[in-house]
């Protein structure tokens, strides 16, 4: 099989998403992971169909990539239109790029109901635009819209759009599951009739609507398919494009293809989690390979299994992609779970200890009142600490007061005023300390004000910043009376952390987290007490 390459569509394809939107400095950024990544085609957009499209190629064209070609992106000529005047074609050789993929009718349906032209003519203005380009460019890829359902209602006209393309000098020919309602064995014999039928490279594009983008797009290439293409977590129009995340791992793991390289492969889980990010979207937990759930543990038999051999329940090394393997801690767990979480949080216990045991009960019995350890590994050290008799008293909280002001919902008011009134009164080393903080709420007053006061003491603490804050509720059978379950994320700016905080008392809830944050702060920078004994 020849080497297969990638070619990637998140600046394009994937920005038609609901939900997703890069500026073009961001578009830019993306490029040049996608390039370190060693991706083969990068796809910036449709110069001519919007200004910031236009305005990337601008600068793109200035940029330097290592590995990637970067591609243009347009239609065929518009019907009784010459490639001379078609503003459309001319925006396209005026990006500059080294690669211009069209895409045109591969469906006698759409020729004739969408363009409104006689299907011959279809042909012809493939043939046509292609021609004119490929004596312009370097490279042409040309685009089968609609090539499956087009195949399945008359499959020689469909074939005969890729042909027109080849003939007139198309460099690859890329078959679009638009759609993407196909099914993978129906993709995989159409690919292997086009690659039968065509002197060139033949390529896929598939859409997820049936959930099955990956699948369509693994199955294209073991029948003959170089060419695929995707986006980045699978991001685009409708239920989104093919995962070339997930395909990029699966051909490098699983089918053994040498398509970016192992030393590279490394980075996809960095590359995937930064272009969400920079489209200011969640990264999804479950995503295979690079989801920080993929490679997580939870119950007490594939935790012990998986401290014997990590194949026993990973069927990668998460290494492989970048990613790390995570094992969590819940009322499902046994004593495997907290001698593994334990190694990992460092501080290690005997599994054959009572320590061991007390620990797995202590656990359970605050799993019972509502509380989880899952996104919250700070709360669990300090639990570990506690019950090795290892966690000091840097401070002892002997008041504190909140105040809040509720603004009359009739009436506009500034956003971020500051309606919130924390008193605390802390004792360190003997000595009382009080502080009093505004905040734009409850849970800011008093976060403030706790940062304020520790900070003179520990200095380690003024670097610390509240990154997330999160509610959830318990049992919303109970109405407003039901227990609530806070996480609050912190960072330092080197790393990040979590905690948690139960209680029937939004306030209360949120203060155990907040006490638990710059707790973990202090241990783990080894802050000396300044309160001798022990809680």
């Amino acid at each position: 099989m020849s080497r297969v390459r990638l070619y990637d569509t998140t600046l394009r394809d994937g920005t038609q998403g609901e939900g997703f939107q890069l500026s073009v400095a961001e578009k830019i950024r993306v490029a040049h992971l996608l390039d370190e990544l060693g991706i083969a085609w990068i796809e910036g957009g449709w110069p001519g169909s919007n200004p910031r499209d236009e305005a990337f190629f601008e600068v793109a064209v200035r940029e330097r990539f290592t590995q990637a070609r970067l591609a243009a992106f347009g239609s065929t000529r518009r019907a009784g239109v010459s490639c001379d005047d078609d503003a459309s074609i001319q925006a396209l050789l005026a990006a500059g790029t080294p690669t211009v993929t069209i895409f045109g009718k591969a469906w006698r349906f759409q020729a004739t109901e969408v363009l409104g032209i006689d299907p011959e003519a279809n042909l012809e203005l493939i043939a046509d635009t292609v021609r004119y380009l490929k004596a312009r460019v370097d490279e042409v890829i040309f685009d089968a819209e609609h090539f499956f359902d087009g195949a399945a209602d008359d499959e020689a006209y469909a074939l005969a759009a890729l042909r027109a393309a080849a003939e007139a000098g198309a460099d690859a020919v890329v078959l679009c599951d638009t759609n993407g309602g196909s099914l993978p064995h129906v993709v995989g014999e159409r690919v292997a009739t086009a690659c039968a039928a065509l002197g060139v490279s033949v390529g896929v594009h598939c859409h997820n609507d049936g959930e099955l983008a990956v699948a369509n797009s693994l199955e294209a290439v073991r029948r003959g398919a170089t060419h695929v293409q995707g986006t980045i977590n699978g991001y685009g129009e409708r239920c989104g494009n093919a995962n070339l995340v997930s395909i990029l791992a699966n051909l490098e793991l699983k089918h053994g293809l040498d398509v970016v390289g192992r030393e590279r492969l490394a980075e996809l889980t960095h590359v995937s989690r930064m272009v969400d990010e920079l489209s200011n979207n969640a990264p999804s937990l479950r995503q295979p390979f690079v989801g920080a759930s993929a490679f997580a543990h939870k119950g007490g038999v594939h935790v012990h299994a998986v401290m014997k051999t990590a194949a026993s329940y990973e069927h990668v090394q998460p290494e492989a992609v970048g990613n790390d393997r995570r094992i969590l801690v819940s009322d499902l767990s046994g004593r495997w779970n907290l001698v593994a979480k334990s190694r990992e949080l460092g501080l290690p216990v005997d599994p054959r200890s009572a320590e061991a045991r007390a620990l797995v009960d202590r656990v359970k019995a605050l799993e019972a009142d509502g509380y989880t350890f899952e996104d919250a590994d700070a709360s669990l050290r300090l639990v570990l600490l506690e019950a090795r008799g290892e966690r000091p008293t840097w401070f002892t909280v002997r008041e504190a007061d909140v105040f809040t002001a509720i603004a009359d919902p009739t009436r506009a008011h500034a956003n971020g005023s500051q309606s919130a009134r924390a008193v605390l009164t802390v004792e360190i080393g003997g000595e009382l300390v009080a502080k009093v903080a505004h905040g734009n709420g409850p849970v800011d007053a008093l976060g403030k004000a706790l940062a304020d006061v520790l900070g003179h003491a520990y200095p380690a603490i003024r670097h610390v910043r509240l990154v997330d804050y999160k509610v959830r509720i318990m049992d919303s059978a109970d109405g407003v009376s039901a227990a609530v379950r806070v996480f609050i994320r912190a960072s330092d700016g080197e790393s990040s952390w979590g905690t948690v905080g139960v209680s029937t008392n939004l306030i209360e809830a949120s203060w155990r987290a907040l006490v638990d944050l710059f707790e973990h702060k202090l241990s783990i920078t080894h802050a000396t007490p300044a309160v001798a004994a022990a809680s």
